[in-house]
């Protein structure tokens, strides 16, 4: 045991002492800020910089507060001229663009008629909101047509809003299981990179060792169990040091943050009042961000963090276990594609079914299945956790990827006893089997 703890010491030590992952634990968090800042801002850019839209309109339907000016584009009525005019106004200037609308038969034919000219290719979105006002127009000049009371017809329109509850009261809304959806997404997909970046250190480490020759001086003092398991141990708390620095500056940075965007302390003290309360107050009180803030306070945040540390072991135990193996087995990075692969896709599958099934029905059959398979728990069982999963189906998932996780290290520890003094020769999968009959 002490020649464990000095395994997973040295490991653990080495890992720290990088200045890469010195650089990182600090730099990570905030980098992922100034890239959400740096994203808002160039949005913000990007809806200053107005454009200037002409249009020819020879229907006859539209007028000019059909094109009302916005923040970003300026419209500009260009009816009284040719087309071919226009066209050339709309290229010796500074415009955008130039929408023309025909002059046809019917309505309908209009609709699929209509032209937009642009030196570069059109912003997509500009173009659908040209497409909402004509189609808004044309359909309120086919109703004319038709002798439909618009005024009438208005006002049979209503907007239903469903209140969100579960059988025992607890209310919920929209806002609130969109960022459940966006929280369980982010969770699974870090998770599967954690494991794989850090399943890759294990894996560079054994490969490295091995190709210096050092690994025959250390297994002559220790099994080569006891040095595996150190190598994965000591990686992992490498990992959870990096976790909690994050979670730390990710701390601060809550706490921050409101005092940022204005939000007063006394908007929190509001949080555990009855909903319907609370509703009003954000109305009144709160506007956009300061909903967000008071809905992420409502989610299990401490239950969601312990979860996700306990499936990250998990699910770093029992996949750094084969990437050790793999390590072992061969003696430089590229001969290790033909068995990462492999390794890869049960994660990649997971994060599609969290995609295509937890989304649309966390607890579905679908669902609950791959969250109870070992190789894809860690990653769907954390997608479904801020919808609520009871206890009971936690607890079995998590026993059965401990006991997945003995099961494969008892594996992965004979081809990592064989393997690692195996020098010269690619293995084939048939050839390691053999090493686990060993």
């Amino acid at each position: 045991m002490s020649k464990l703890k000095l395994i997973i010491k040295r490991e653990f030590i080495s890992k720290v002492r990088n200045k890469t992952f010195l650089v990182m634990t600090i730099l990570s968090p905030l980098i992922v800020i100034a890239m959400g800042v740096l994203i808002a801002y160039l949005a913000k850019l990007n809806q200053e910089n107005i454009k200037i839209i002409a249009y020819v309109d020879n229907s006859g339907f539209f007028e000019k507060k059909d094109f009302q000016d916005s923040e970003s584009v300026h419209y500009i009525d260009l009816s009284s001229d040719a087309i071919e005019v226009a066209k050339s106004k709309v290229t010796t200037s500074d415009f955008y663009g130039l929408l023309v609308i025909p002059k046809k038969d019917s309505v309908s034919t209009i609709a699929s008629s209509v032209e937009f000219y642009s030196k570069k290719s059109p912003n997509i979105i500009l173009v659908s909101s040209l497409e909402q006002k004509i189609e808004h127009r044309l359909e309120e000049t086919k109703m004319k047509q038709l002798n439909i009371d618009i005024e009438r017809l208005n006002l049979t329109k209503i907007k239903a809003s469903i209140q969100l509850s579960n059988f025992i009261g607890e209310k919920s809304s929209k806002i609130i299981n969109s960022m459940k959806i966006g929280i369980g997404l982010a969770a699974g997909y870090l998770i599967m990179m954690f494991i794989i970046i850090y399943g890759a250190m294990v894996m560079r480490s054994v490969i490295e060792e091995k190709t210096s020759r050092i690994i025959e001086v250390i297994i002559s003092s220790v099994k080569p169990f006891q040095l595996m398991m150190g190598k994965i141990i000591g990686t992992a708390l490498a990992g959870l040091l990096q976790f909690t620095v994050w979670g730390l500056l990710l701390l601060v940075i809550v706490l921050v943050l409101p005092s940022v965007l204005g939000i007063e302390a006394m908007d929190f003290k509001n949080i555990n009042v009855p909903l319907e309360q609370a509703e009003g107050m954000k109305e009144v009180a709160l506007n956009d961000a300061q909903m967000i803030f008071v809905e992420i306070s409502r989610l299990p945040l401490f239950r969601m963090f312990i979860l996700f540390i306990a499936y990250f072991l998990g699910g770093y135990l029992l996949y750094s276990s084969i990437y050790a193996a793999i390590g072992s087995a061969v003696d430089n990075e590229t001969d290790t594609q033909q068995f990462v692969i492999p390794v890869i896709i049960p994660l990649m599958l997971a994060v599609y079914v969290g995609f295509a099934s937890v989304i649309s029905d966390p607890h579905g059959p679908i669902s609950i299945v791959f969250s109870m398979i070992p190789l894809t728990s860690p990653i769907v069982m954390l997608m479904r956790i801020p919808f609520g999963v009871p206890w009971w189906q936690i607890l079995i998932s998590f026993i059965l990827l401990l006991a997945t996780f003995l099961i494969t290290v008892w594996f992965a520890a004979k081809i990592y006893r064989i393997g690692i003094l195996m020098y010269g020769k690619k293995p084939s999968y048939k050839e390691i089997f053999k090493w686990i009959k060993y």
